[in-house]
């Protein structure tokens, strides 16, 4: 799969932009194994800490206050954070709950992933069970399947 993304936006002329909570910079490092990825990857930031989300990616203070991190709504700031700070075509952003306890009442599984391109902004919201790492490892697919189905290397 971070070949294909990778090929597409190649092709394209397009770059993307990561912020990453809950994968703590698994969705780049996938990207960036794939030979020539420095020509689309313009970087990331791993916002673990909830303050960081508003230091380093731009998600405003009143939203982490109100809803907490682990919110769509955090998800989609943290990916056009990600697109502005770093200057992409696309901005990726995931937070969510990969255990082993739940998080301001969301439960262990919680994934939010958001993609915030030219004129547009989408979330999914999957729920994974497993433990920590195939939840994190999940959720670095259902980043890159959303990609791949806004770059129509994969269908939706």
């Amino acid at each position: 799969m971070p070949r294909s993304v990778v090929a597409a936006l190649r092709a394209r002329g397009e770059t993307v932009a990561t912020a990453e909570s809950l994968t703590a910079g698994l969705v780049t490092a996938a990207l960036t194994a794939v030979p020539g990825s420095s020509a689309v990857v313009r970087g990331g930031v791993v916002v673990y800490a909830t303050e960081l989300k508003a230091e380093l990616a731009g998600v405003d203070p009143a939203l982490l206050a109100e809803r907490g991190p682990v919110d769509p709504d955090v998800a989609r700031a943290l990916a056009a954070g990600a697109r502005a700070r770093c200057g992409a075509t696309y901005g990726l952003g995931l937070t969510g709950v990969a255990g082993p306890d739940p998080q301001d009442g969301a439960p262990v599984g919680t994934v939010h992933v958001a993609l915030v391109g030219p004129g547009f902004g989408e979330v999914v919201s999957p729920l994974f069970s497993g433990g920590r790492e195939a939840i994190r490892t999940a959720a670095v697919r259902a980043a890159l399947d959303l990609v791949a189905v806004r770059l129509g290397t994969l269908q939706g």
